[in-house]
């Protein structure tokens, strides 16, 4: 699950060149805060990856709000 919503999240991305330096951005709409920065687009999307699955833990571990993506959605249930 937690797979196929990485998947679909970063079939979201969005990436520009910035030209102050050439370097590539990289954000996924609706994830406020998360971000990629790096010299190459490989490398930027690798980074974007890694900065997501982090923003994912976190928003998870402070109940955070995730937004769906695809249907699919992550959350923390409470078991008795």
């Amino acid at each position: 699950m937690i797979v196929k919503y990485v998947e679909a999240a970063m079939s979201r991305a969005r990436y520009e060149i910035v030209e102050d330096d050439k370097s590539f951005y990289g954000e996924i709409p609706g994830f406020e805060g998360l971000w990629a920065n790096a010299p190459t687009l490989e490398e930027c999307r690798r980074e974007l990856q890694e900065a997501l699955e982090d923003w994912l833990l976190v928003s998870l571990r402070l109940n955070k709000p995730i937004p769906i993506i695809n249907n699919l959605t992550l959350e923390v249930r409470k078991v008795a």
